[in-house]
This record gives structure tokens, C-alpha cells and sequence, in this order.
């Protein structure tokens, strides 16, 4: 198994060929052919052509080398055959078994955790992000490191110019690993400054009395496209998975003049490396820390409900399971038959059905996400000089008037309006009235 160094991108970036393997114990969410295309997809990501996939059906992946041993072969042949550089397993395979595949292959093998975080290494693009996908990598090759089937040299190089010693007694292999952990221990230390940076830019973001809403979803359901709709942002959107790794915050405006913020944040996926989660901690904190969830579901997908269900036991796994949450069936306008439809309703009655590019359901989205969001109206009795006539009219057109009568020398009026736009007039706020 070889690996590049961790922060950069794939060792076999010009690799186009390659054949997919996977064993089906038949007791997972998705079907061994459902989770293998979707492999595909994720090798598609990377510029890697599929040539040929290889499925055995076994109770469980054999502990030497996952497959049984007729069908290493038929593997090894159908490398050859197909001219393919490199094999990609669907499930993570452990240490010992990635060893022996690729002794018996004689070919590179890499598995679906190895080539997520090949992704996420070419799209990583901030220095956050970067830090984030180094973690999740060295924490991956750590145990990997044996001497054999690694090759060191290709993250050697690295010990000199991070000013690693070389004791007189250490092997290579000992060398490497005291390496990797020392360089863990200083991603770490950027890790929690990273964490501390979001906290004091959250508490920046309190501060200013607007709530947080966070697109939650599958990989490529179109979140960022969703931003783009509600806030007016030009986030970048690609048809690819992982498009989006980077957390973006925008300002949103709801119905009545209600601002909140709106986070982007990076698709979860079926088996999503909990290194890549652990990695990512200061990222989902965002997440956490959201008023509530909108849950943007691609309707048009044929595994929509085990897309959903994976994108909630990861939020159940980050501790985000008990947060409010608005389903947002996106795809509309590609939805290919109203079976598709007719499920999703069964599924989520209350969900928004919207489409993203069109814009079709994106008004009613934003009602929903006013009325689910905490109260960011407020009731406010105000006593208004009949000299002032403009004021009452100004309250008339920006709240909704809940009592008004005529006293003495002023307009009594009470009013429900947002909280931002009730400071414009607090200097004629009855105090006593407050709600």
C-alpha cells in the first residue's frame, strides 16, 4: 500500500485504470453493487477510470487478505487483463490485509479510506483545511508503517527539514514513527488554535443577536448551491463529491427582514473515515453550534433514504442528533418519477421540497427556516406624539400591529416586530410593556 505524504495529493495521480473490489456479507444499509458505484464515483473524483469492479459474497472479508484466496486471483488476472495500475477495496482493510493483497496482486492497492482522503488532500485548499487532512492522514499510515509494503522514502525527506534527530540505536522504522508522532503533535496544537479561532468568531457572531442556521447532507445534494439561492453568495459548486471542505458563512435575509447566518459546511458520506471526522472536529464544531440543521437531501437520488439515514448517524456521532432539523428535498427539478417523490413525502411529511437551481420551494424554505429558528421577534408597546404620525406608519409597515388606541397626547401601539428593527425606535418604547 503506498501512500503519499499526508497534506498533498494521490501517488498515483496519473493513474487512469483501475479495478474495484469489494466482499458483500449482505447486512449492511447499502447493497454491495449500491456502495461500489458509489465508489466509482469517489475514483471518477480523483480522474481514475474504472475498468472493472469484483464482488464475492462471503459472511465476512477474510483476515489475511479480505478476499478468499481463488478470488486474490481472479483479481490479479483482471489487473493484467484490463492494463489497471492500481486495485481499490470498498471497505477499509487493515494493515496486514493491504500487505498481502499487494504482494499477491503485485499491484498498488488502495481502500475507500485511502482514497477519501486522497480527495480530501486535493481539495483541501485553506491552511485549516490542510492542517484538518494531514491529522486525518498520519493518523491513517501510523499503524500502516511496517517496513513492508509502505514506502517510506515517499514521506521520508521530511525528518530533516522538520529538524527530526536520528538516535544512533533507531532503526528506520523507528525513526519514521517517532517522526510522524512528533508532527502529530504539532498539528494537534494548530488543531485546537483552530478550534479557538471559531469559538471567538462564533462569539463575534452572538454578539450581534442573529441566530445560525447549518446545511447539513450527503455529499453532492447541492448545499452550496442551496447557499448560493438563500444568501446571494457565488460559493463555489462543482458536480463532484467533496466539492465544499472548507465551512463557509453567509447572512441570510428571512421573510419580515429577519437576518441570520447561514454555514456550509463539508457532505458526509457512507463509511466516512472516523479519522477524517476526528480530523474535521473543529470544522463540524460548526455544527454543533448551530441554532438548527437544514438537512438538504438530493430527491432525485435512487438511495436518497440511505443517504439520509448515513448523514444522520454521523450527526448523532458528532453529537449533533438532538438539534432541530428542516429536510430540504432538493433536486426537484430532476426528480424522475413521482415514485421518488411520493417516498420522500411517506418519509418526512413536514420536509420543503425545493430545487436549488431553479429556485422552485426556496420561499417556503425560508418561512420554515423564520419560523423554526429561536424567536428573533419581539413584542414592544411604544407611546407615539400625534406630531409624529411617520413613525406610527413606519411601525405599521415593519412589524405587525397587535393592539392600537388613542390616549390623551399619543398613539399607544403595540407591535411584534424584529428584535434588530425594534432598537430603531426603543427611544418611544414603553418599558414596563416589555415581552
Amino acid at each position: 500500500m503506498r501512500v503519499g505524504r499526508p497534506g498533498r495529493g494521490s501517488l498515483l495521480p496519473e493513474s487512469k485504470k483501475v479495478v474495484l473490489f469489494a466482499v458483500d456479507t449482505g447486512d449492511g444499509r447499502y447493497t454491495a453493487e449500491d456502495s461500489i458505484t458509489e465508489l466509482k464515483s469517489l475514483a471518477w473524483t480523483m480522474g481514475w477510470e474504472t475498468v472493472g469492479t469484483l464482488i464475492q459474497k462471503r459472511p465476512s472479508p477474510a483476515l489475511q487478505t479480505y478476499l478468499g484466496e481463488g478470488k486474490v486471483e481472479e483479481l490479479r488476472e483482471l489487473i493484467t487483463s484490463l492494463g489497471a495500475e492500481a486495485a481499490i477495496c470498498d471497505d477499509e482493510l487493515t494493515p496486514v490485509q493491504a500487505y498481502h493483497l499487494e504482494e499477491q496482486l503485485q499491484s498498488d492497492v488502495l481502500d475507500r479510506t485511502q482514497l477519501i482522503l486522497d480527495i480530501f488532500a486535493e481539495r483541501a485548499r485553506s491552511k485549516e483545511g490542510k492542517v484538518q487532512v494531514e491529522m486525518a492522514r498520519w493518523r491513517y499510515l501510523l499503524p500502516r508503517l511496517t517496513g513492508k509494503g509502505v514506502e517510506m522514502s515517499r514521506i521520508g525527506g521530511m525528518a530533516a527539514a522538520e529538524g527530526a534527530t536520528r538516535g544512533p540505536g533507531e532503526t528506520k522504522l523507528e525513526r519514521e514513527r517517532s517522526r510522524i508522532r512528533r508532527r502529530m503533535a504539532v498539528l494537534r496544537r494548530e488543531l485546537h488554535k483552530v478550534s479557538e479561532r471559531r469559538a471567538l468568531h462564533r462569539e463575534a457572531r452572538n454578539a450581534g443577536d442573529m441566530c445560525t442556521a447549518a446545511l447539513v447532507g450527503y455529499t453532492n445534494a447541492g448545499k452550496s448551491s442551496l447557499m448560493n439561492r438563500l444568501c446571494g453568495a457565488e460559493v463555489a459548486v462543482e458536480d463532484k463529491l467533496f466539492a465544499t471542505l472548507d465551512p463557509t458563512i453567509r447572512m441570510m435575509t428571512l421573510p419580515q427582514g429577519d437576518m441570520a447566518y447561514l454555514v456550509d459546511t463539508v457532505g458526509f458520506i457512507n463509511k466516512l473515515p472516523h479519522d477524517l471526522v476526528a480530523a474535521f472536529r473543529a470544522t463540524l464544531e460548526e455544527v454543533n453550534h448551530a441554532d438548527i440543521l437544514i438537512h438538504v437531501v438530493d430527491a432525485s437520488h435512487p438511495l436518497m433514504l440511505e443517504q439520509a439515514a448515513t448523514v444522520d448517524q454521523v450527526l448523532a456521532e458528532i453529537g449533533a442528533g438532538d438539534k432541530p432539523v428542516i429536510m430540504a428535498l432538493n433536486k426537484a427539478d430532476l426528480i424522475p418519477a413521482k415514485s421518488y417523490m411520493d417516498a420522500a413525502k411517506a418519509r418526512w411529511p413536514k420536509a420543503c421540497i425545493i430545487s436549488a437551481l431553479t429556485g422552485e420551494g426556496c420561499s417556503d424554505l425560508l418561512w420554515m427556516i423564520s419560523e423554526t429558528l429561536p424567536r428573533q421577534h419581539v413584542v414592544r408597546t411604544y407611546l407615539v406624539p400625534y406630531t409624529e404620525g411617520q413613525v406610527v406608519a413606519w411601525l405599521h409597515q415593519n412589524g405587525r400591529v397587535l393592539d392600537e388606541s388613542y390616549e390623551a397626547d399619543a398613539v399607544k401601539i403595540r407591535v411584534e416586530l424584529n428584535r434588530r428593527m425594534a432598537l430603531m425606535v426603543e427611544g418611544y418604547e414603553m418599558a414596563a410593556e416589555r415581552v
